[in-house]
């Protein structure tokens, strides 16, 4: 586990619940009421299931951790490309059903619980599941703060796929946020009449995946993470007056000009690789400046600072500051009359 990993700590069982596992629901049967409650869409389209098994690059010797398994369909595609698939299904009654129908699977196992309440493997695995709308967000933070996830296939409402992986041409805070350790990645937009019951939606397949190698960790994952909520504060209206607010204007300038970013851009639209190129001159330690204060402006006099109005204060020997006059050699200010 990188200490990028240890950083994020997971939150409690009680907050990465279910939002409506205990809400009362109305319906006249149980199964009207679970579907209501739980969200449940089931994909039957076997084409589409299968092409995300086949997006999902499993391995033989690579667990699967599957949410919203519905009637097994995917499940069953799983099962033959990974060592073992955990199926976790919160309907009790959708539970008992799968167990029947995935007995002559050996490496499925059938587990009646809110998925969101579990603690990931110790072992490096992978996620897939056609996941309900209402806890997409849920579970898509619990991959991300699993520390031995490498790829996580899932189909969402085309909305948010869209919008975390940049297809708008506009990208989220979570995603840039996540960039140095995670491939976001749409995959394919999924039609709605491919689920039963049809829901109002068009749904996506999108996959994140780990990074081999983070492109930040550590201490400077957490500053660039600090540089980027900055960023999308939107105070003042464009990128260059919410950095502004934190770093000097010759060094926002500079780190502008090196990622290729005008100062007046929307935030939404910088593209992750500009925003690492933007926190690697940012970060970067800058070695005094001559001519400069700490807030870019010139001074009158070499590398000291600037004291009240552009007065330098007594040098080392005593004597008041000032220029040279370059001629004689004796100290600038005021002729003595």
């Amino acid at each position: 586990m990188s200490s990028s990993d240890e950083s994020r700590p997971r939150r409690s069982q009680q907050e990465r619940q279910h939002p409506k596992q205990n809400r009362p629901v109305l319906g006249r049967t149980e199964r009207d009421r679970n579907r209501r409650q739980f969200g449940q869409n089931f994909l039957h389209d076997r084409k589409t299931l299968a092409r995300i098994a086949e997006v999902a690059e499993l391995r033989p010797d690579l667990p699967v951790l599957e949410v919203g398994p519905g009637k097994g369909l995917l499940t069953r595609k799983l099962a033959s490309r990974a060592r073992q698939v955990t199926s976790y299904e919160i309907d009790s009654r959708l539970a008992k059903s799968l167990r029947e129908k995935l007995s002559e699977h050996r490496n499925i196992e059938v587990v009646n619980t809110d998925f969101l309440t579990t603690e990931p493997p110790t072992e490096p695995f992978a996620f897939v599941g056609a996941i309900p709308y209402g806890i997409t967000s849920a579970i898509v933070d619990w991959c991300l703060e699993a520390p031995t996830i490498e790829t996580a296939t899932m189909v969402t409402q085309l909305e948010f796929a869209r919008k975390r992986t940049g297809d708008y041409g506009r990208w989220s805070r979570l995603t840039v946020m996540t960039w140095p350790l995670f491939e976001w990645e749409f995959v394919e937009k999924v039609d709605r009449r491919l689920f039963r019951p049809v829901p109002k939606v068009d749904s996506a397949i999108i996959r994140l995946r780990r990074r081999s190698e983070p492109l930040l960790d550590g201490e400077a994952l957490e500053r660039y993470k600090s540089m980027v909520e900055l960023g999308f504060t939107g105070v003042g209206g464009n990128i260059q007056a919410s950095l502004l607010r934190q770093y000097p204007k010759h060094r926002v300038a500079a780190a502008l000009d090196h990622a290729s970013i005008g100062g007046g851009a929307v935030v939404a639209y910088i593209r992750p690789e500009q925003w690492l190129k933007l926190f690697e001159r940012l970060d970067r330690k800058e070695e005094p400046t001559r001519g400069r204060n700490q807030r870019g402006e010139r001074t009158r006099g070499g590398d000291h600072r600037v004291h009240g109005r552009g007065r330098r204060g007594p040098s080392e020997d005593g004597r008041s500051g000032g220029r040279s006059n370059g001629r004689s050699g004796r100290r600038g200010g005021p002729r003595q009359r």
